[in-house]
């Protein structure tokens, strides 16, 4: 798989992702529903605790790839969708070092939403993959 990042211009590459993603040569592509903090019941964790949400989200989401053989390195795009994009400003180094120890910039969005679908939950992230 060759990745070319796509910056028309470079203010987003400080801020930890790509403007787009260009992909060639891939055979597989994953679209991952979005993960939340939630243990392997199915149950909620960490009651508005955004800082262990966002871990506990984004050790989800390597789960979620884990499974398919991949990594937080096939990620193309990733979309998160919080009810408090100012706090989730304040946790954003979790992210950035999971995204920096991949090696990848993403493609993505971001979203305050009025509330998530489990109540408590402060985050929810949802991703492309290719390899």
């Amino acid at each position: 798989m060759e990745r070319t990042a796509v910056n028309p211009v470079q203010w987003s590459v400080a801020l930890g992702f790509d403007q787009g993603v260009l992909i060639n040569g891939h055979t597989r592509t994953l679209y991952c529903s979005g993960q939340t903090a939630m243990n392997s019941d199915g149950a909620p964790e960490h009651d508005g605790d955004m800082a262990a949400q966002l871990a506990l989200s984004l050790d989800n989401l390597d789960g979620v790839l884990a499974a398919a053989d991949m990594s937080m390195s096939n990620v193309v795009k990733l979309g998160i969708y919080t009810t408090d994009v100012d706090l989730l400003f304040q946790h954003y180094g979790v992210l950035m070092a999971r995204l920096g120890a991949a090696g990848v910039a993403p493609a993505t969005t971001m979203l305050e939403v009025t509330r998530l679908a489990v109540p408590g939950q402060k985050i929810e992230i949802d991703a492309i993959a290719v390899g």
